[in-house]
């Protein structure tokens, strides 16, 4: 015989107050309670979401958390995948949503677009936008992945991609997972040897971005040191 569930009704009370009142009209723990739904069958996921709250703090700390540290909850590996699967379809929605490569790249714009591009990304990893002669994005994508706290900028791969798409001018962006947007020595130097390797086929670096939680901090206009300023004053 066929194992009853006896949450059947609320489950349907609660999918029935989505589809007419949206997420916005439900608490964290009931989105998640919500969500949970669908990957924990015969359960009081009330508890569960509730459970998870406490132990991680927030709901974007649930989803940001480690798979491991999911599994090592209690969570299967199903259920801690579909967790860490929320921030990744976030990213790529916001991303098909607002591409536009007809469009000239509003600068003014760019923090926004890198930020959106960082989402749920645990470890540090280089974003590249490419532009063309007339101002257009040819290519926005993730150049290098590196570890928690160290990534090598890809020079030579930045490089290929701007003559492959025929280039004009280029936007660099790399995220700090220590959360501290302040560009290190390191970041100043590389962003000089990227700037000098992209001049020499004819490519403008325009700026290159630090993200650390839901700051952008841009190079480019940034005042911190003679030494920044001088990347940018030719």
């Amino acid at each position: 015989m066929a194992k009853e569930n006896v949450h059947k009704d609320h489950r349907s009370r609660v999918r029935k107050k989505y589809l007419e009142n949206g997420l916005d009209s439900f608490e964290m723990h009931e989105a998640l309670e919500f969500l949970l739904f669908y990957c924990v069958p015969y359960k009081n996921t009330s508890v569960l979401a509730h459970n998870l709250l406490n132990a991680f703090g927030s709901l974007s700390a649930v989803f940001d958390a480690p798979y491991d540290a999911l599994c090592e909850f209690g969570l299967t590996e199903t259920q801690a995948t579909m967790l860490k699967l929320m921030p990744d379809i976030a990213r790529l929605y916001i991303d098909d949503k607002h591409n536009n490569y007809e469009k000239v790249f509003d600068y003014d714009q760019a923090p926004d677009l890198i930020l959106r591009k960082f989402i749920g990304r645990e470890n540090e990893q280089v974003l590249l936008i490419l532009l063309d002669a007339k101002g257009k994005e040819v290519f926005c994508g993730i150049v290098s992945k590196g570890s928690l706290n160290d990534t090598s900028m890809p020079i030579r791969k930045i490089v290929d991609f701007a003559l492959r798409f025929n280039a004009k001018s280029a936007i660099l962006a790399h995220n700090h997972p220590s959360g501290v947007a302040l560009p290190s020595r390191d970041d100043l130097e590389t962003t000089a040897h990227v700037k000098s390797a992209l001049n020499l086929i004819g490519v403008r670096l325009l700026d290159h971005f630090i993200v650390a939680d839901n700051e952008c901090v841009s190079l480019a206009q940034s005042r911190i040191s003679s030494e920044l300023f001088d990347i940018y004053n030719d």
